[in-house]
Formats: C-alpha cells, structure tokens, sequence
C-alpha cells in the first residue's frame, strides 16, 4: 500500500485530525492514537449511538487499523515514552489548543531537535499565532465565522444549523495534503516540517463559487437569489404529491433544454438561461406546479431516461443502504456484522485494505513501549504507576 513503513503518532481527538490519519492507516500507515490516561482516553469512545458490543459508531468510523497508547504526558516517563516514540516517526499529528504543546514539551522546536525528519502537523480552530489563536471552537462556530453559516439559509432567508461538520472535514482533507506534501518535500531534502492548519482557513478557503456579490460587487451573498442555494431553477428542491423531493442539480442550459423538452415545455427555455434569482422565477414556478402534480415514484421513472442532472431527497440509511454504496465500497461488514465508511480513495494498483478492528483503550501500551527498547521491568513499572 502507498503508506506502508510510515509511522504516525496522532494526539488529536474528535474528528479532523482522527479521520485524517485513518485515512493514512487505511492506505498501509502505522497510527498510533496517544489517548490520555484518565480512564476514557478519545472523548468519542463514549459519544452517539453504539453497537451492541459497546463500541460507538462515531469511533469505530475514525479509528479502525490504529493502535492505542494509554499515555500520561504530565508524567516525566509518560513524557520520556512520547519523545522515544517521535525519534523513529514520520509525522506528528496534534489538535490542543495552541500553547498546549509547548507546556506538555512536545512542540515542533522540542521534537524536531529529537528528529529533524519529523513531519508535524498542529489542527486548530484559528491557528498558532493568530489573534483568535486561544479563542474555543469546534465546527459550527468556526463556519459561522467563516460566513458559511450565513450562506445555509433557506427560501425564508432564517440562517440553519449545517448538517454536515464542513469545517472539520475540510480541515482534515487539508492536512492529508498538507502532511503528503511535505513527506514528498521530505523524500528530496530529508528535512522535516512544521503545519500550521487552520479550520477557520481550510473551511473558507472553499468558496470560490459562491464568493462573486463579495469580491465583483462588494456585497454579501443572497443565498435565496444565487445559482447554488435555490436561486436556479434547475439547481432546486421540489416537493412531489407525496410530500417527498426531487432534486434538479444541474444548471447548465443542455440540461434544462432536455428536461423542458420531455416535460414538452420549451417554451420555457429562455428563462433558463437568465441570471438566477428573480428573472427564474417562472421556470421555478412552473416546476414547482409540475412535481408536485405526482408522485416520487412517477417522477423517477418519468426522468430515468431524462438527460439531466436529477435526484431525490433520501436519508443516510437509504444511502447506506443502497447496492450501489456497497458496489462503490463505501460500506464494509466486518466478520462481527459492523457497518463501516468505505475508504473514498481508490488506487487501481495499491489500494486500500481496510482493517476493521477498533482499538481498545490502551490495547497496545505495552506493545508499543517494549518495541522502543524500554525493559520488561521498565514497562511494568510505567503500567503498575499509570502511566501506560
């Protein structure tokens, strides 16, 4: 696999940094979770829904292939194993709140004088040296200080809770690259390097499409009037007779030639090709009248044979349900009958190998600690003392 032989030692939780080093355990990586020894260790251990072995939905998804470490860094000794465990990493991966680091003495300018080869990437909300840098934050505060919040309004133009954690997933694609591109740095110059990655940066760093009123014209967003949020007629929801949605999702002018012509209105074309907002409002009118004239049922089959960009409104248990989830790989069944996300990433010659196992809190403690070269007795007395 891509990443076999690297080591990762990771001490973030929640989910940016834990679903980006699972991305690298699927892909051959060595990840080992340093959890902390307060008798939970990953928060997530114990959030959401769980299976009937006890296990959460939540951790499963993020932690499968690692190791745990069971580790008290306030102790010396915890902090004596921690240094040994960056001598032979490849990346560090950390998402305290800036300052903390340093305090517990494994920050970038500690361990890189250890290994100069260290990859090390830090995950906050605001960044390290940012004025906002000890300002709290987990998702949602951080895209609505992004302006995304604002952006996730409705026809009624009342601001919505986002549904999906954008900021942390952005965050967590962002230090995939980031951590990739500096080991590919690495492989030239043998040098390490320190990432400074940012929520707050990774989540606005993608709005180009919708950032137009802002940089063109100098205003905020209508989210209600622009092509991506139910200004387009054929970018929109519409309700059937049975109070279920189809989804246009495709405002390209071929797509609304194909669906008028089907629907034997083409008439109505010109007003697909004006700007979205106001001068769509009789396109949108008039699909609205039409779905909601049938059933969902009518509607997907009338529009199987359509050459548009169409959906409809369906719950992640559909999705996750669905034949073609499995035929993409995106839901596994371990040999205990637990559901588990797909890796996304598809390599035709390397791909990922899955490895559904979830670590017990501490499970590889002493595993790890011995393969470092401390002594049985040494291993004994960190275990009897708690600090492994």
């Amino acid at each position: 696999m891509k990443l076999d032989g690297l080591k990762v030692i990771d001490l973030s939780a929640f989910l940016p940094g834990p679903h980006m080093t699972m991305t690298m355990a699927d892909h051959g990586a060595d990840v080992i979770m340093v959890e902390p020894a307060n008798g939970l260790g990953e928060p997530v251990r114990d959030i959401g829904e769980k299976t009937p072995d006890g296990v959460s939905v939540w951790f499963r998804n993020v932690a499968r292939g690692k190791r745990s470490l069971k580790l008290n860094l306030k102790d010396p000794d915890g902090l004596a194993v921690l240094h040994a465990l960056a001598r032979e990493a490849d990346v560090f991966v950390e998402a305290f709140r800036p300052g903390v680091v340093k305090r517990l003495c494994v920050d970038y300018e500690t361990l890189s004088r250890i290994n100069p080869r260290l990859v090390y990437c830090s995950i906050s909300a605001f960044g390290q040296d940012a004025s906002l840098a000890q300002k709290p934050a987990h998702d949602v505060s951080v895209q609505g200080f992004a302006g995304l919040v604002d952006l996730n309004r409705g026809q009624d133009n009342l601001p919505a809770m986002p549904h999906i954690p954008f900021a942390d997933a952005a965050a967590s694609l962002t230090a995939l690259s980031a951590v990739l591109m500096a080991l590919y740095r690495r492989e030239k110059t043998n040098a390490g390097e320190y990432i400074d990655l940012s929520m707050f940066d990774a989540a606005i760093a993608w709005t180009p499409n919708v950032l137009g009123p802002t940089f063109a014209e100098g205003r905020a967003p209508s989210p209600k009037d622009m092509r991506s949020f139910g200004g387009s007629a054929m970018y929109n929801l519409y309700r059937t007779s049975d109070d279920e949605y189809i989804i246009l999702g495709g405002s390209e002018v071929k797509f609304a030639a194909n669906l008028l012509a089907a629907l034997q209105r083409e008439d109505l074309l010109s007003y697909a090709k004006l700007p979205p907002g106001p001068a769509q409002a009789p396109l949108r009118d008039f699909f609205r009248d039409t779905f909601s004239g049938s059933t969902l049922a009518y509607w997907k089959e009338f529009l199987a044979d359509v050459d548009c960009c169409w959906s409809w409104v369906r719950s992640l248990m559909e999705a996750f349900d669905d034949p073609f989830t499995g035929e993409r790989g995106m839901v596994c069944t371990d040999a205990n009958g637990n559901r588990h996300i797909g890796p996304p990433i598809k390599f035709r010659f390397e791909p990922a190998e899955l490895r559904p196992v979830t670590p017990e809190y501490g499970q590889h403690s002493e595993q790890i600690v011995q393969s470092l070269g401390f002594t049985v007795e040494q291993v004994s007395s960190l275990k009897a003392k708690g600090t492994i």
